[in-house]
């Protein structure tokens, strides 16, 4: 049975580059310090590292019974608690991360092979000794799957797909024929990658079906959330570039493209045929209609709803989506409407006497 993970404060220090404060460093209890878990603010116990990055958690900070804290650097703050150690870091989330690496239990390992339940076509391409194919999991015919790739329990994989290297495929993930998964791809479960596009012409009184005979291509190192679906395009390919991170719940349509490093937060939907540039952002419920190009370097405030082209970046809100100045301009006066009704119909009582 493995060790629990923990970390001294001087581990802690050395790992993330923080400096001991005087105090701490002189050799005083503090210093022995162990950790043992990673833990919020409010729920810290005196074995558990937490970290503070936003204002809004100074409270939380001031009264918190953490073991230690990492917080930005030159920042200045009481605490209630004598026993809290506060180290300085550049980026306190991105150290707790790094921490929580080495605090987090040991993840039970993937078994390289395939699972005796799982059903695998011969004419698959893979070496059974560098991959995982779990539990009832289908492998299609010519689908080929690169070196370090875990494919989990009742995961699909279509005809002639190809998967890269390293990539994590959570339970019940489909990924449909053809589709193309570059290297270090994680998909959540649930996932659905590759599905037919929503498309249908209105013909002799009913929706008739368009066949939609493209693919999905996702690049290095995207991650996708648990079940967000990309559709397959109708013809050439609907593309998901490197580095793009997607969360739960989020919709892609046929034929569209997400650019480099893009940041998608749940319940976007995106339209058939839309392309947003590199590192946009979406806030959660965002959406974006069809056949529209969105500049690099956009930021979308939740809800927003595209409508027209974004030809220059910034961040964008509301309905139709707009400059996130003038909305807000927009709001404040929205607010102040029933006030200036008021005044109106003052005035013209005072015109009508």
């Amino acid at each position: 049975m493995p060790e629990n993970p923990s970390l001294s404060l001087e581990q802690l220090t050395q790992l993330v580059g923080a400096v001991l404060p005087p105090a701490s460093a002189s050799g005083s209890s503090s210093a022995q310090m162990t950790l043992t878990g990673c833990a919020s603010l409010e729920d810290a116990g005196p074995s558990d590292l937490s970290f503070f990055s936003h204002p809004r958690y100074a409270a939380a900070l001031r009264s918190t019974q953490a073991g230690a804290v990492l917080i930005p650097e030159e920042f200045q703050v009481h605490i209630d608690s004598p026993n809290t150690v506060l180290l300085p870091v550049p980026n306190p989330s991105a150290a707790f991360s790094l921490a929580l690496q080495h605090l987090r239990p040991e993840p039970e390992p993937d078994p390289r092979g395939v699972h005796p339940s799982a059903v695998v076509d011969p004419t698959a391409q893979f070496d059974s000794n560098l991959v995982s194919i779990g539990p009832l999991s289908v492998v299609g015919p010519r689908t080929r799957i690169g070196a370090g790739t875990v494919i989990r329990a009742s995961v699909v994989v279509g005809a002639d797909a190809q998967i890269g290297e390293d990539c994590l495929l959570h339970h019940h993930v489909t990924v449909g024929d053809r589709c193309i998964l570059g290297n270090r791809v994680i998909l959540q479960s649930g996932c659905v990658i590759g599905a037919d596009g929503f498309g249908y012409e209105f013909a002799g009184g009913r929706h008739k079906k368009i066949e939609q005979v493209g693919i999905v291509q996702i690049d290095d190192d995207v991650e996708i959330g648990a079940n967000s679906t990309i559709d397959r395009a109708r013809f050439g390919r609907t593309w998901i570039q490197a580095g793009v991170k997607i969360d739960n719940l989020v919709m892609i349509a046929h034929n569209a493209v997400l650019g480099k490093h893009c940041v998608i937060v749940a319940q976007t939907g995106i339209a058939g045929s839309s392309r947003l540039g590199d590192h946009c952002v979406t806030a959660a419920q965002t959406g974006v209609a069809g056949h529209l190009r969105i500049a690099a370097g956009t930021t979308l405030g939740a809800r927003a709803a595209v409508i027209h082209n974004i030809d220059k970046p910034g961040q964008y809100l509301g309905f139709p989506a707009r400059p996130q100045s003038q909305t807000m301009r927009s709001m404040s006066l929205v607010d102040k409407l029933p006030e200036l009704w008021k005044r109106l119909r003052a005035l013209e009582k005072q015109a009508n006497s």
